[in-house]
C-alpha cells in the first residue's frame, strides 16, 4: 500500500474519557474484529487493566478502511491517561503524525487533557479535538466546546461522537483520513525504524514494536540495533490486526512488529534505531526518547529467600517493555537480599508490584517509598539519595535539596478555598488561577514532590467531592530542612522502615509510625520498645507489653518471700530473653505504614 494511503494516529485524553471505548468502536466499524469476536476494552488485554478500568500499556493496531472508494490503512496507538503513565503517551506520539484529543462531554477539559495537548503540540502533531460520550442524557455540550476552544485557541472543527453507541464515529474516521497527513518517509532509502516498544515472548524471544521511517524490511534480512551494534537475522515481520499477523514485508510509514531471535533483554533499548547491517555506518540515528527519571523509590524483597532469582527474572522481563521502571540489587538487615526499585509515581509502583506478583507467582514485600533527594556534602560534592540507608553522617552534610514539581489542579470554582487550605498544609507556593470555563478553574502551585507523592490525590478528591483532577511535572530541586527519621525496634534500627522527611513534620510522623507499628507487631514474651529517632535524639516511643504468665498461681498462702522469689526469677528470665531474643516484623507492619489513615 502506498504511503499516501497510510495514517498513523493516537488517541490521547484524561483518564476515563473514553479512549478504549472509541478504539473498540473503530475496530468493529473497520472490520478488524467481527461482531462475534468483539468485547469491551478489546485492546486492554492485561487482567490488571480490566480490573482497574484503566489503560496501562499503549497498544498498536492496524485497520483497513474504505473511504470515498479508496482503501486506507489506519494505524492506531491507544494510550493510557493516568499521569504516572505519561511516558507511554510520549513514546506513542513519536510514532504518529496526528492525534485525537478526546474530552468527556460531562467532565470537560481536565488536567491530563491539558498536559497531553501540550505534549502533542511539542511533537508538532495535527490535533483533532473530539467531544466524547455525547449519549449521556442531559449533557451540556456548550461547556466543553468553550473549554477546548480556550485550550487550543479556536472553535474550528470540534467533532462529537459516542464510542458506546457509534454515533459520529464515521465522521471521526473521515477526519483522520482528511486532516492527518500521510507519513513522509522514503521507501527507496536505507532502512530506519524506531523501536517504540517491546515485549518478551517465552517461545519467540524479544518482539520489537517498530515504526518504519525509511526503507523496508523482510524476513531473512540482516538488521542491526545502532545503540548496541549487535546484528540479527529477521525471522518474522508483521502487523497488529489486532493480534500479531505475519506479512512478507514492512515498508516506510508502517507500524508493526519484528522478531529476530533476540534473547537478551538488555540488548534492547526503547527509542533505538533499527537498520540493515550493510547501512549501519551510513545512516543517522532517529531522535529517541528523553530519558525518564524515576522519582519514587522503594525496596522489593521476596517473601522467601529462595525466590530471589525468580524475582530477578520477573523484573528483567518487566523492564523490557517498561523502561521507566529501574532496579538494582539491594540488601536489608531486616529483609535480606532484594532490589531497590525506581518508579514515576505511586500508581506506577502499585502496578509494577501487582504485575510481578501475578506474572511470576511470587509474594513481594514492599518497603516504605521515598522520593529522590540530593545532598551537598561539606567537601562541595553532590550525591543523589534514593534510599534513606544511603544518607551519610550528619557531620558530612552541608545541605539537603528536594525535588519540586509544578502542580496543575482543575476544579469547580466553589472548591478554590478547600484546595488552597490543602495546599497550605503541603508547603506549596501559589502560582496563578485561570478560568478555563464558566465555573471551572485551573490553579498552579510549586510544591515539594514528597508532599504529593503518597496520599495527596485521595485527600484532594475528598476535599473537592471527587471533582478535582491534577497533573504535575518535576521542575528542579530546591534547598530544604530535611532529616532522616530512624525507627528502632527493641533498640535495633530497622533500615527498611527509615524515611526522610521535613524537620517540622519529623516528630509527628515518628509518633504516627510508632503507634502504627505497636498495633501491627505481635506481642512477645518480653517488652518491646519502639522508638523514632533523629540522629541520636529519640522523638517518639511506644511500648508493646509482654505476654504475661501468672507464675504465682500455684502459691496458696504461705510466706510472701516465696512469691517474690518466683516473680524475680521471671523478671530475670524476661531480661535475658530481651537481650538475646529477636523481634519478628510482619509484612502487615510495612503495608500499614503505607496506608493514609492511622486506623
Amino acid at each position: 500500500m502506498r504511503q499516501e494511503q497510510i495514517r498513523n494516529f493516537s488517541i490521547i485524553a484524561h483518564i476515563d474519557h473514553g479512549k478504549s471505548t472509541l478504539a473498540d468502536r473503530f475496530l468493529l466499524l473497520t472490520g478488524a474484529v467481527s461482531a462475534r469476536e468483539f468485547h469491551d476494552r478489546l485492546l486492554d488485554d492485561m487482567d490488571l487493566e480490566r480490573e482497574r478500568g484503566i489503560t496501562i500499556k499503549a497498544r498498536a493496531v492496524s485497520m483497513e478502511y474504505e473511504y470515498k472508494g479508496q482503501e486506507y490503512r489506519l494505524n492506531l496507538i491507544d494510550t493510557p491517561g493516568h499521569v504516572d503513565f505519561s511516558y507511554e503517551v510520549s513514546r506513542s506520539l513519536n510514532a504518529c503524525e496526528g492525534v485525537l484529543l478526546l474530552v468527556d462531554a460531562s467532565q470537560g477539559v481536565e488536567a491530563q487533557t491539558v498536559a497531553n495537548a501540550y505534549l502533542a503540540l511539542e511533537h508538532d502533531l495535527t490535533i483533532i479535538p473530539i467531544i466524547s460520550k455525547i449519549d449521556i442524557p442531559g449533557v451540556d455540550i456548550a461547556a466543553p466546546v468553550d473549554e477546548i476552544s480556550n485550550l487550543l485557541g479556536g472553535k474550528e472543527d470540534i467533532l462529537m461522537c459516542s464510542g458506546r453507541t457509534g454515533e459520529g464515529v464515521e465522521e471521526v474516521l473521515a477526519a483522520v483520513i482528511e486532516r492527518i497527513p500521510a507519513p513522509s518517509g522514503d521507501v527507496e532509502a536505507p532502512l530506519r525504524a524506531l523501536v517504540f516498544d517491546s515485549v518478551y515472548d517465552d517461545y519467540r524471544g524479544v518482539v520489537l514494536y517498530i515504526r518504519l521511517v525509511d526503507g523496508s524490511v523482510t524476513p531473512g534480512d540482516s538488521v542491526q540495533l545502532l545503540s548496541s551494534g549487535r546484528s540479527y537475522e529477521v525471522a518474522e515481520v508483521g502487523r497488529f490486526m489486532p493480534q500479531r499477523k505475519p506479512f512478507d514485508e514492512l515498508s516506510a510509514g508502517a507500524v508493526g512488529y519484528l522478531m529476530c531471535g533476540l534473547k537478551d533483554l538488555h540488548e534492547v533499548r526503547v527509542g533505538d534505531t533499527l537498520t540493515h547491517k550493510k547501512s549501519a555506518g551510513k545512516i543517522k540515528a532517529l531522535p529517541g526518547y528523553k530519558p525518564f527519571k524515576s522519582m519514587v523509590f522503594c525496596g522489593f524483597f521476596p517473601a522467601m529467600d529462595s525466590d530471589f532469582d525468580g524475582l530477578r527474572r520477573a523484573m528483567d522481563k518487566l523492564y523490557l517493555n517498561d523502561p521507566a521502571f529501574v532496579f538494582q540489587q539491594d540488601r536489608s538487615q531486616a529483609l535480606g537480599l532484594g532490589f531497590r526499585c525506581g518508579f514515576l509515581g505511586m500508581l506506577h509502583m502499585e502496578i509494577v508490584q501487582e504485575r510481578i506478583e501475578r506474572e511470576s507467582g511470587l509474594v513481594v514485600i514492599k518497603t516504605a517509598p521515598s522520593v529522590s533527594y540530593r545532598i551537598q556534602l561539606t567537601d562541595g560534592s553532590m550525591i543523589d539519595v534514593n534510599n534513606p540507608a544511603e544518607v551519610p553522617d550528619v557531620a558530612r552534610i552541608e545541605k539537603w535539596l528536594e525535588p519540586i514539581v509544578q502542580l496543575h489542579i482543575i476544579a469547580p470554582d466553589e472548591y478554590i478555598g478547600a484546595v488552597m487550605r490543602l495546599m497550605e498544609e503541603r508547603r506549596a507556593q501559589f502560582g496563578r488561577t485561570e478560568y478555563i470555563g464558566k465555573k471551572r478553574v485551573m490553579m498552579d502551585f510549586r510544591v515539594p514532590f514528597m508532599e504529593i507523592a503518597y496520599d495527596f490525590f485521595g485527600k484532594l478528591k475528598g476535599s473537592t467531592r471527587g471533582y478535582a483532577t491534577m497533573d504535575y511535572e518535576v521542575v528542579g530541586y530546591e534547598e530544604a530542612d530535611l532529616v532522616k527519621l530512624d525507627i528502632l525496634v527493641n533498640g535495633e534500627p530497622v533500615d527498611a522502615l527509615s524515611t526522610i522527611c521535613h524537620r517540622s513534620d519529623a516528630e509527628k510522623k515518628g509518633r504516627k509510625m510508632a503507634r502504627r507499628l505497636r498495633k501491627e507487631i505481635p506481642r512477645h514474651l518480653f517488652k518491646i520498645p519502639i522508638q523514632a529517632a533523629i540522629g541520636g535524639r529519640i522523638v517518639a516511643r511506644e511500648n508493646i507489653s509482654p505476654l504475661a504468665k501468672n507464675v504465682t498461681a500455684k502459691c496458696y498462702g504461705g510466706d510472701i518471700t516465696r512469691k517474690r522469689k518466683l516473680l524475680e526469677k521471671q523478671k530475670e528470665g524476661k531480661k535475658r530473653m530481651k537481650a538475646v531474643g529477636s523481634v519478628r516484623i510482619p509484612q502487615e507492619a510495612f503495608t500499614a505504614l503505607l496506608s493514609g489513615d492511622e486506623d
